[in-house]
């Protein structure tokens, strides 16, 4: 029994130096962190399948590709333009359900009620987004795409308040800060598992219908095209139905353990409506620059999303080295996570993100290079050399990845503190709603970038050897690598005008408890004369 003590003494004490909270001083506590974060992995488990693996699904699975049209467009034309505008259409949802969350007033407070009534709607439409029956038509299209839509929406409405929650569980910058650096580990570990493990299952399921070229690439074999589509429509299926299971009581759990303590709403307090809300949005410039930065880095990740898998599975021939792909960025990103803290206090959160984007464009560029343009492969021997070094590369490139993951987030937060010092009113929702946007607009253009570059090189799924060209291959590579780099050096411009440091998130906070103090003092004032 003591050594069970002794051991929840000292966890006790890691999670407490670790979210760098004190216990039992009314403050956030280490429980509730860890059930955030635990939150966040069914969160990510969830996004992730839909993110990387739908757009696969509808082309490689239910054969919306170069082989068939969608009324005058080419099926893979059609699934990037879904891509594109839906994750469009879902990213302008957010400012609203950030308003719905300003407006709403629950025992639970305003946030945590989410978790909890929309953990099961999601769970649905996610099993729903891959049923295997849709019809290859173009009505099959459209009801696949109509069942995304309907998910997007779905998701949203727990998207935004997971991520404003963590503004009203502290308003303590330093702690809020170590809170989303436990919760996006957490949240990059789930997008992890599911980014490693499915194109492992899929490429294990479907290996009897593939062929090992000259080259030593597997592909599909196109007498078993047909058996390949369906084998991959069931095993999409069944992946998602697991991942749901696991992740709704991860839902639950961050539901249950937390506790809202800034930004609640009183009974006689007055609800904004969505046009006020719009207007103080507009007033907060400083989270405009952000918006304006994650939308011009929307294309750094490119290759991490769609275009990355279809590049492993046809131009590489290894379906399973997209996990290892994506991966390699784990390393720097986490290095970078754990390290943020300090880099806060050395060098402030808008420099650290500023050079570590530097740093991602350096890399991305040199990586850009290391592509033979003559050949369509890697430079050096059977391309052993270029590809050594795109794994250095890589591996830098997570560095900015983990920083932006983290302090976006953290300087979001400090931003409604700044919105409540000008203006009296904090709007977590819509301040914490452009994240989500930001998020979803990277989504939107890194699927529609690596959509375009698959049908730019013309390969087909069901004959990939014979569809494949140097040319085609060249494109690919152009499109996914060539546009990271301009999106890396695009998103640091609007960072250069960013104001709020550290210390001065710590000043606007005093200045807003002493308004507070100052009103209270009034108020009392007044009602003894009243008396």
């Amino acid at each position: 029994m003591s050594e069970k003590t002794t051991f929840a003494q000292k966890f006790g004490a890691f999670s407490h130096k670790l979210f760098g909270t004190t216990p039992n001083d009314g403050d956030i506590q280490p429980k509730e962190g860890w059930s955030y974060s635990i939150a966040g992995i069914g969160q990510n488990f969830i996004c992730t399948v839909i993110g990387s693996y739908l757009t696969v699904f509808m082309t490689d699975a239910l054969g919306f590709n170069i082989d068939m049209n969608v009324g005058a467009l080419p099926g893979v034309t059609a699934v990037a333009i879904l891509m594109l505008v839906a994750r469009l259409f879902d990213a302008f949802n957010d400012p609203i359900m950030g308003s719905i969350v300003d407006r709403t007033r629950t025992k639970y407070g305003k946030c945590r009620p989410y978790l909890l009534w929309m953990a099961i709607p999601i769970g649905i439409m996610t099993i729903l987004c891959f049923l295997p029956w849709y019809p290859k038509n173009t009505g099959g299209f459209i009801a696949v795409s109509l069942i995304y839509v309907v998910w997007s929406v779905v998701y949203t409405v727990a998207d935004v308040p997971y991520w404003g929650l963590s503004t009203t569980m502290t308003n303590n910058t330093t702690k809020r800060g170590n809170l989303l650096t436990i919760a996006r580990l957490f949240c990059t570990a789930g997008a992890g598992i599911v980014t490693i493990f499915v194109p492992i299952i899929t490429d294990a399921v479907t290996a009897k219908y593939r062929y090992t070229t000259a080259d030593g690439k597997s592909l599909v074999n196109p007498l078993f095209a047909a058996e390949n589509a369906q084998t991959l429509q069931y095993t999409y299926l069944i992946i998602a139905i697991v991942l749901v299971i696991i992740s709704l009581p991860l839902f639950y759990i961050g539901f249950k353990n937390t506790k809202e303590r800034c930004g609640t709403i009183e009974d006689n307090q007055k609800l904004p409506s969505f046009g006020h809300n719009l207007k103080l949005l507009f007033k907060n410039k400083e989270l405009m620059l952000i918006v304006l930065s994650g939308i011009l880095g929307g294309a750094r990740m490119v290759y991490t999303y769609t275009g990355g898998l279809y590049f492993c599975k046809y131009a590489l021939g290894n379906e399973s080295a997209y996990g290892l792909l994506t991966m390699l960025v784990v390393p720097g990103g986490l290095i970078a996570s754990v390290l943020c803290p300090w880099l806060t206090k050395k060098f402030t959160k808008k420099w650290s993100f500023i050079g570590s984007h530097i740093l991602g464009a350096a890399a991305m560029l040199v990586m850009f290079f290391m592509w033979d343009f003559d050949k369509g492969a890697f430079v050096g021997t059977n391309g052993t050399a270029g590809l050594v070094v795109c794994v250095i590369c890589m591996l830098l490139i997570g560095i900015p990845q983990g920083i932006s993951n983290i302090m976006t987030y953290a300087m979001i937060g400090d931003t409604v503190e700044y919105l409540e010092w000008k203006t009296g009113e904090r709007a977590e929702g819509i301040c914490f709603a452009m994240q989500t946007l930001i998020n979803k607009i990277g989504m939107a253009i890194g699927a529609f970038i690596g959509v375009m570059a698959y049908y730019m090189s013309g390969i087909s799924p069901s004959n990939p050897e014979g569809s494949m060209t140097d040319d085609g291959l060249n494109k690919l590579w152009l499109m996914l690598v060539l546009s990271g780099v301009l999106s890396f050096i695009a998103c640091v411009i609007p960072m250069f005008f960013y104001t709020i440091t550290e210390d001065k998130q710590r000043w606007l906070v005093a200045e807003i408890e002493k308004r507070k103090a100052a009103s209270e003092a009034g108020e009392t004032a007044v009602a003894s004369e009243e008396q």
